[in-house]
C-alpha cells in the first residue's frame, strides 16, 4: 500500500520541487505555496480514498488543461508525443502517409492527399473516412487518432476507410515528407511575381528568398506575397521575411512582458534583397501571429499595400518551457507591438463575458497610430487592409457552413458526380449552386444568429415579467424578420459561397497545386493586387 501511495504522489511532489526551484514567483510566494499544498493534499486524498480506482495521470492531465483553459488558447501543455509533433511542425519534416487529415469524433477524414506522396499513391482521396488503422478502431481511440498514421519512413500501415458507402482497406508505406513554407510561386503576368507563404517554420525566409530570386530571374519587377490562411509560427522568421524587403537595422516588432528579460526589440539584421520592388501583401481572417507581424510591419513602414480582409488579431507571443519526463508547455509570455506601436490583439481573454467566452475589442476602443508617411492605422482588431475586399470577409452564415464542413462535403460529392478535365475553364454554374442549396436543406443545416439568441433570452425574460402579452406582436414581427433574413442569407452570400465551393472542388480534382494555378488567373484578391501594381499612381497614392 505504501509503495502504491508513493507512486501516486510522485507527480505532484515533483511538480512542487520544480515549482519552488524557479525564481519567477517571488511576489506571491505564500499564496502560491498555499494553493499547491491544498492541491497536493486533495490529490493524495482522492487517489487514496475515492470509491473507484483512479488514474493519477488522467486526473493530472484534466487538472492541467482545465487550469490552462482559464488563460488563453495558446498556453498549452504538451506530452511527449505533442512535443515531437511540434518539432515536426516547426522543422518542416514529417513522416507518415502524406495527407492532411481532420480528426472527428469517430473517424479521420482525408482533407487533402499530398500529390505524389504515400496516401495519394495508395489511391486515397479527399473525403475518404478512415475508420481503422491497423487493428485500432478510430472510434475507440482516446487520443488524437491522427497520431496512428505517423511512423518511421519505410514502415507499413493498413488503413480501412469508407468511400461513397463502401469500405476498403489499403496498405500504405510511410515516407518522409518535406512540408514547404512556400508551396507555390509563379509569374502572374510578364512582370508580376506571386509567392504563397503558408507557414512560418524554420525554412520560411529562405524559401521566400529563393522564390523571389527565381521570379526576378524570370522578369518579375513587382510582387504579390500571399499570407492568406497563414496561421503564423516562428517570430524570428517573421522578422527575416520582413528583412527581405526592408533595410538593415529597421525595427520590426517589440515584445512586452511582466518578466523584464522577455521585453525585446527585433530589428532587421541583414541587408535587404530588394527595398524598391512594388509589393502587395494579401491577408484574410485566417492570417495570424507571424503573418500579422509581417503585414503589420510592412504596412507601418509604408513598404507594401495590404489587400484582403482584416486579419485574425493575435498579438500574443508564446515561448516553450521544458518540464519533466520529456513534456513541455507553451506559455504566453508577452504581447507584441508593430513598429508604429500598436498591438493588434482582437480577443480579450482576461475580461470574459457571462458565458466565459473571450470578448472582442470594440471598435470604439481602438487606438490610432501613424505609419511613417502619417497614415492612420489602428490596434485592437487585427491588421486592417489598406484595400478591403468585401468577398474576402466571411459572414456569419459562411462561417457556420464552413464550421460544419458542408462546403468540403459537397465538394466531395461533386467530385464523384462530375468530371472536370480543363482547370482553366472551370466555373461553378448557377445550377450547381442551386444543387448546393438543396444539399444544405437535405443535411438539415440551420444556424442561430447572435440577434436570434438575444431575442430568445429577451422572450424568456418577458415571460418572467409577464410582459410577453404586451409585446407579443413586436416579438412575432422580429422573429419573422429574422427567419426571412436566414432564408435569404444563402442567396445574399452567393458570390462568396460559390468562390469557396470552387476552391474546394478544384483542390479535389487538381490538388493545391491546381488551386494556385487557378488563383493566378481567376482569384479576386490577386486581380485587385494586379490592378494596384499595374497603376503606379494608385499604388503610391495608397501609401501616401
Amino acid at each position: 500500500m505504501k509503495k502504491l501511495i508513493h507512486k501516486k504522489l510522485i507527480i505532484p511532489v515533483l511538480a512542487v520541487v520544480i515549482f519552488f526551484s524557479t525564481t519567477a514567483f517571488k511576489n506571491d510566494f505564500f499564496e502560491i505555496a498555499k494553493q499547491i499544498e491544498i492541491f497536493t493534499t486533495l490529490f493524495k486524498e482522492i487517489n487514496m480514498n475515492y470509491v473507484d480506482d483512479t488514474n493519477p495521470g488522467d486526473l493530472m492531465d484534466t487538472a492541467i488543461k482545465s487550469m490552462l483553459d482559464d488563460l488563453d488558447p495558446y498556453t498549452q501543455f504538451y506530452n511527449e508525443q505533442d512535443v515531437e509533433a511540434s518539432r515536426i511542425n516547426n522543422a518542416g519534416d514529417y513522416t507518415g502517409i502524406g495527407a492532411k487529415v481532420l480528426t472527428l469524433k469517430d473517424k479521420l477524414v482525408i482533407v487533402e492527399p499530398y500529390k505524389n506522396y504515400a496516401a495519394d499513391k495508395a489511391g486515397l482521396k479527399a473525403g475518404d473516412e478512415i475508420i481503422k488503422v491497423d487493428n485500432v478502431v478510430v472510434a475507440d481511440f482516446k487520443d488524437d487518432a491522427a497520431n496512428l498514421l505517423q511512423g518511421a519512413a519505410g514502415t507499413e500501415v493498413n488503413v480501412t476507410y469508407k468511400r461513397q458507402g463502401k469500405t476498403n482497406t489499403v496498405k500504405i508505406t510511410r515516407e518522409s515528407l518535406e512540408i514547404k513554407a512556400v508551396p507555390h510561386y509563379s509569374m502572374v503576368d510578364d512582370k508580376t511575381g506571386y509567392i504563397v507563404l503558408r507557414k512560418f517554420n524554420e525554412k520560411a525566409s529562405s524559401e521566400t528568398l529563393g522564390a523571389l530570386r527565381a521570379l526576378k530571374n524570370q522578369g518579375a519587377t513587382q510582387l504579390i506575397l500571399d499570407l492568406r490562411g497563414n496561421p503564423g509560427g516562428l517570430l524570428n522568421e517573421a522578422v527575416n521575411v520582413t528583412n527581405i524587403f526592408v533595410p538593415k537595422d529597421q525595427l520590426v516588432v517589440t515584445t512586452k512582458s511582466k518578466v523584464k528579460k522577455y521585453n525585446k526589440t527585433y530589428y532587421t539584421k541583414r541587408d535587404a534583397i530588394d527595398t524598391e520592388i512594388p509589393l502587395v501583401v494579401l491577408i484574410d481572417g485566417s492570417s495570424a501571429s507571424a503573418s500579422e507581424i509581417v503585414s503589420g510591419a510592412l504596412q507601418d513602414m509604408d513598404r507594401a499595400v495590404v489587400v484582403g480582409a482584416r486579419s485574425f488579431g493575435k498579438g500574443l507571443v508564446q515561448r516553450p518551457k521544458s518540464l519533466t519526463y520529456g513534456t513541455q508547455m507553451k506559455i504566453t509570455i508577452s504581447r507584441y507591438y508593430t513598429p508604429s506601436g500598436r498591438c493588434i490583439q482582437a480577443l480579450d481573454y482576461w475580461n470574459r463575458d457571462e458565458n466565459g467566452k473571450a470578448t472582442r475589442v470594440k471598435k470604439e476602443n481602438y487606438n490610432a497610430f501613424k505609419t511613417r508617411n502619417g497614415r492612420d492605422v489602428f490596434d485592437g482588431g487585427g491588421v486592417q487592409p489598406d484595400v478591403e475586399i468585401e468577398l474576402s470577409k466571411q459572414t456569419p452564415i459562411t462561417k457556420a457552413i464552413l464550421n460544419e464542413n458542408l462546403v468540403f462535403n459537397y465538394a466531395t460529392q461533386y467530385y464523384y458526380d462530375n468530371t472536370v478535365e480543363d482547370l482553366s475553364n472551370f466555373r461553378l454554374s448557377d445550377s450547381d449552386f442551386n444543387d448546393f442549396k438543396s444539399y444544405l436543406r437535405e443535411t438539415g443545416f440551420s444556424f442561430e444568429t447572435k440577434t436570434e439568441k438575444a431575442l430568445d433570452d429577451a422572450i424568456a425574460v418577458s415571460k418572467e415579467e409577464e410582459l410577453n402579452g404586451v409585446i407579443n406582436s413586436e416579438i412575432n414581427a422580429l422573429t419573422e424578420a429574422l427567419q426571412t433574413y436566414k432564408t435569404n442569407a444563402i442567396n445574399a452570400n452567393k458570390a462568396q459561397l460559390k468562390s469557396l465551393l470552387t476552391d474546394q472542388i478544384i483542390k479535389h480534382f487538381f490538388y493545391s497545386e491546381g488551386l494556385y494555378d487557378y488563383y493566378t488567373a481567376n482569384n479576386t484578391e490577386i486581380k485587385k493586387a494586379l490592378e494596384i501594381l499595374n497603376n503606379p499612381k494608385q499604388y503610391a497614392s495608397i501609401l501616401r
